[in-house]
């Protein structure tokens, strides 16, 4: 079976493939139009988000078995053509799940401690103590919305903590003794902080609008660690400037190119964004909540076991 590599990744994944029997072939280089003129030599493709799979793409693959995304979404293929074609989908969510966990508690925790503006104030020799209290997790209700790996990773880092966890999903059945399932409304009811673990889905996209915060019963704050594209941006802003939401931890934005790879796709600084950079209550990091030194290691593993499992 030969595999063709488009993304970069561990070395362990080109080591244990080549050590199963399989052919791999590396192109980080060429254009998404070049690999279609040689896909249909291939019987699997190991990518990240260098481009999408689209029906195109998928149409020249005519010996394509399997795909596999080293990371933990599948948006940036047509999942549905891929399946009706026979074309196994592998995701690796497993083997970042843990760093997403901790990234979202670490961002959390600096929010409520103000410790990205007070680094800032001491480096300017600026001692504001009274200016930087802060507050405390235990007796909080945290909200997650999106209860499969990630959701559950972070709600398994909030154990050490007094908290009441709650979950929504869109599927039934999924609490467990670190968080509650309840509807919606219950987690718009109750809940004081809110950390998104959904993928991008038609539901997803700009599902953090003003309606859905207003809903919210108290003033929040906001972890996002899953997909930028699950919050309006502007919405977001006027919440800030109004009180309803208290901070923000975003490690993914709205703006981000398809890959990832990229912050804009043009030059253009939007507002909002321009607001955020200068805020406080804003926290940001690089889509790098699930990009670890040990997630690394882990993302690779997960594929190769995952294709030893199906296809050996």
């Amino acid at each position: 079976m030969k595999i063709l590599h488009i993304d970069s990744n561990h070395p362990l994944l080109l080591n244990q493939l080549n050590a199963l029997g399989y052919t791999n072939h590396e192109d980080y280089t060429a254009s998404k139009a070049a690999i279609e003129t040689k896909i249909s030599t291939y019987d699997g493709i190991i990518i990240r988000s260098r481009f999408s799979i689209d029906k195109s793409f998928l149409d020249a693959a005519t010996n394509l078995k399997f795909i596999g995304r080293v990371g933990a979404g599948l948006e940036n293929i047509d999942c549905d053509y891929a399946l009706q074609k026979g074309i196994y989908l592998i995701s690796a969510p497993e083997g970042n799940r843990n760093a997403v966990g901790e990234h979202a508690l670490g961002m959390l925790l600096s929010l409520f401690n103000k410790l990205n503006k007070a680094d800032k104030e001491v480096r300017q020799g600026q001692w504001l103590r009274e200016e930087n209290r802060g507050l405390e997790l235990d007796g909080k209700t945290v909200g997650l919305i999106g209860y499969g790996n990630m959701g559950k990773a972070f709600a398994k880092k909030l154990r050490g903590f007094d908290v009441e966890v709650l979950c929504y999903d869109i599927k039934t059945g999924l609490g467990d003794a670190n968080a509650k399932q309840v509807s919606l409304k219950e987690l718009q009811a109750k809940s004081d902080v809110l950390s998104l673990h959904t993928p991008q889905t038609a539901l997803t996209v700009n599902m953090i609008n003003s309606d859905f915060i207003n809903a919210f019963k108290h003033p929040f704050w906001l972890i996002n660690t899953a997909r930028g594209k699950s919050v309006v941006t502007e919405d977001l802003v006027k919440a800030l400037k109004s009180g309803k939401i208290l901070g923000a931890g975003l490690d993914v934005l709205e703006y981000e190119k398809s890959s990832f790879e990229n912050l804009f796709s043009s030059h253009e600084m939007p507002a909002a964004f321009q607001y955020m950079i200068h805020s406080d209550q804003v926290l940001l990091s690089p889509h790098v909540a699930g990009w670890t030194i040990e997630s690394n290691i882990k993302l690779s593993q997960t594929i190769v076991d995952k294709i030893k499992a199906k296809f050996c």
